[in-house]
């Protein structure tokens, strides 16, 4: 079926960054392939050129391909907005908001969906890397399973599977996943590999040449740990956090944080320090140079932790000292209201903002979801994404005037806020921020940075795999 599939012995095992080295490989080498991911459950999430709403983590594939994201590449996406319940993302588009039981309901529309996006993707690109999620070995979920062997039988994939033996026991978590698997299920897995390896490999082979007899699967490559500074699907990158910087960029880890990867751009600098706070005694030992409060998928229920916290009152006390951005959710818990009648996000029908801006914001409306461009006050130009529900009412200066006539954001001194995402992506605007606070910025773009860190992470996965063997099980 010249297709691969990467599932895992559980979550953050590196399934996501093998995908796109091989995705990576498979294009230096002069093959056309697409990743593909039937179902992702995400906050971190991208709008394509076509407004459709998908993964982060394929995006990044996509990009390491060669290739223009697609919504055929993450047909559904699950955004998380309580406890027990999801926006539920099919094609691109809001679907249905769920609860985790209501969802298991609907999977047979759902893997009907999901196989007929990949149909469709493969019509375009001979060659399809996929991902699972979590593990396979899940056996609660294996009945309805549309993402792991579920998803393998569906599409006739072969399966490799990803050990991260930097969380230890890594043969135990091997073996036991290759043991609760069916017969059949196991038939389909053509090998292993061990991933976030440090030390010395020699020393390693003996417990591997004993798994191979025990599960009758192959070894086909250790990889060692490597950091590379890539958008995954919620992570927040390590090559953040430095241990010497001239610039600390602080950041509100919020409940419902969304787009961790609007500051993956800062992982480019040695110097400039990301720092997360999520708790008040953590605010109060900071001392960043800007402030962000980022995007959240409940911006209601992220302002009323603020505030029970006490965490507010510290960040009105920032606001008098030092810069402090708002994006989407982030903008909006700025402000002095966010009302949200229909309940969509909860029970709180109304709650108070910090009042750094004056603004209002009202949840509700179809979702905003499209490609964006702008120019601010000052002429800089700036691109990026929209992904929110809502109208914002401002008494404020816009923080820019939008390639369709609207205005987006505003700006009172140091606060600004804005729904687009990916602001710190453009090289302009980013490098008069970092001189604002004081920082002797580069000439590097962000577009060459992450070409640099696709190609080291195809450079190291190439060195330490059997890519022979994985080219005979894509049938090249």
């Amino acid at each position: 079926m010249n297709n691969i599939m990467f599932q895992g012995t559980g979550s953050s095992v590196g399934k996501s960054f093998v995908a796109a080295a091989l995705c990576r490989i498979l294009k230096q080498d002069g093959y056309d392939v697409a990743p593909y991911k039937s179902q992702n459950m995400a906050l971190n999430s991208y709008i394509t050129e076509a407004g459709d709403e998908m993964g982060r983590a394929q995006v990044m594939q996509a990009e390491c391909a060669g290739i223009k994201p697609d919504v055929r590449m993450n047909p559904v996406l699950l955004k998380p907005n309580t406890d027990n319940g999801s926006q539920i993302i099919v094609n691109g588009k809001v679907w249905k908001t769920l609860k985790a039981q209501e969802y298991y309901s609907n999977k047979d529309e759902l893997k009907t969906i999901v196989k007929k996006a990949y149909d469709e993707l493969k019509k375009d690109y001979p060659y399809i890397v996929i991902e699972g999620a979590g593990s396979p070995a899940e056996i609660n979920l294996r009945e309805n399973d549309m993402v792991n062997m579920g998803l393998a039988e569906l599409v006739d994939a072969p399966v490799v599977l990803v050990c991260d033996i930097d969380k230890g026991g890594v043969f135990a978590s091997l073996y036991g996943t290759v043991m609760l698997l069916e017969p059949e299920e196991r038939e389909r897995i053509k090998g292993f590999l061990i991933n976030k390896f440090r030390g010395d490999v020699e020393l390693l082979w003996p417990g591997i040449r004993m798994i191979e007899e025990k599960t009758g699967v192959p070894c086909l490559g250790v990889i060692p740990y490597t950091r590379v500074n890539l958008d995954d699907e919620d992570s927040i990158s390590p090559a953040h956090n430095k241990t010497e910087s001239k610039v600390t960029i602080g950041v509100i880890r919020l409940k419902h944080f969304s787009n961790a990867s609007d500051l993956t751009v800062f992982g480019m600098y040695p110097d400039v320090n990301v720092e997360y706070y999520d708790n008040l005694r953590s605010l109060q030992k900071a001392s960043p140079d800007l402030l962000v409060i980022p995007g959240s998928k409940n911006s209601v229920d992220d302002a009323k932790v603020l505030r029970e916290s006490g965490m507010d009152r510290v960040i009105l006390e920032m606001a008098r000292k030092i810069p402090i951005i708002g994006i989407c959710g982030g903008y909006q818990i700025l402000g002095k209201k966010i009302y949200d009648p229909m309940g969509i996000e909860g029970e709180i029908k109304e709650i108070d903002g910090l009042g750094l801006l004056d603004i209002e914001s009202t949840i509700g409306g179809d979702k905003r979801t499209r490609l964006t461009t702008g120019v601010t006050a000052d002429g800089t130009e700036l691109s990026g994404y929209e992904i929110h529900m809502g109208e914002t009412v401002s008494g404020e200066e816009p923080f820019l005037t939008l390639d369709d006539g609207r205005v987006d954001g505003a700006v009172s001194g140091n606060i600004l806020g804005t729904y687009l995402h990916g602001i710190f992506d453009n090289d302009t605007f980013r490098e008069k921020l970092l001189k604002r606070l004081g920082y002797d910025t580069q000439e590097e773009t962000y577009a060459s940075y992450k070409e640099e860190q696709y190609d080291q992470l195809a450079r190291v996965v190439r060195e330490n795999i059997d890519l022979e063997r994985i080219y005979e099980i894509l049938g090249i």
